[in-house]
């Protein structure tokens, strides 16, 4: 069953969403090399709680135990964070949801520490452009589907990236994971169509290498087949009969990343 808000709740909506935002332009102005992961987990928590929020993947489905999901490398999404300290050359994905005032929001954005490879930085450049392609074909008479087909066109078909199967964007509001589901492959003109007062969160996952991806021990952490990277952007957006209007924000978070002289930004 899919959830139309209505205005007041999109606005509702809106400050979790925002909240998201700031809560990585945060870390973003702190990441460098040295730093842990579990670090970067428990000062985002703290961030959250302090700006009266609830980190929302915490105790997800009963058992997911961090405030956030941090990916590293060839880890697509739903990384432990831990102590491993970050490395000139890694790429890390923060995937971070917000609960408050009822509302959910969640965003991800992948880092580059230091000076990555051309390979590696056009990947993130096109996975973050791809959102935005999807986010294009978001709005009212146009289908899922055509979101879908926007992503893989320009991850897949123009730059031969693995585009994930098994993972997909969702519907967000009151829960965390809503329907419909938002796939980053697929055909135009199919799946659900868009209507006025839907909230989706887009979130291209795309890999340099092969779709293909296995799921560790850990029972939530997922990895390229092939160890190749991957790349993780996701917006929250609210269909209207114009352009989508995007409730998250990347502005603070691009400051912060072009202002921090451990980070790469050039995409």
């Amino acid at each position: 069953m899919i959830h139309y808000k209505t205005k007041e709740e999109v606005e509702i909506m809106r400050h979790s969403c925002l909240l998201v935002g700031t809560t990585h332009a945060m870390v973003a102005a702190l990441l460098k090399p040295g730093m842990t992961t579990m670090h970067i987990n428990n000062i985002t928590e703290s961030f959250i709680r302090d700006n009266g929020g609830i980190p929302s993947f915490k105790n997800y489905g009963g058992s997911y135990p961090f405030a956030t999901c941090i990916s590293l490398n060839d880890t697509v999404v739903h990384g432990f964070p831990s102590a491993y300290e970050l490395k000139d050359g890694d790429i890390i994905s923060l995937d971070i949801g917000v609960y408050k005032n009822g509302f959910h929001g969640d965003s991800a954005y992948t880092y580059a520490i230091g000076e990555i490879s051309p390979e590696i930085k056009q990947l993130l450049k096109v996975t973050k452009e791809s959102l935005y392609k999807g986010i294009e074909k978001a709005r009212a008479g146009n289908r899922v589907g055509d979101i879908a087909f926007a992503i893989q066109e320009h991850t897949e078909r123009k730059h031969g990236y693995g585009v994930v199967r098994d993972l997909v964007g969702h519907g967000l509001g009151r829960s965390l994971h809503e329907e419909p589901q938002v796939p980053n492959y697929g055909k135009r003109g199919t799946l659900a169509k868009l209507k006025p007062g839907m909230v989706l969160a887009i979130e291209p996952m795309i890999n340099l290498g092969v779709k293909e991806v296995y799921q560790e021990d850990d029972g939530w952490t997922i990895r390229t087949k092939d160890h190749e990277p991957s790349a993780h952007f996701e917006h929250d957006v609210l269909i209207t009969n114009g352009p989508a209007d995007i409730l998250s924000s990347f502005e603070e978070i691009e400051a912060a990343e072009k202002a921090n002289p451990n980070l790469s930004w050039s995409y």
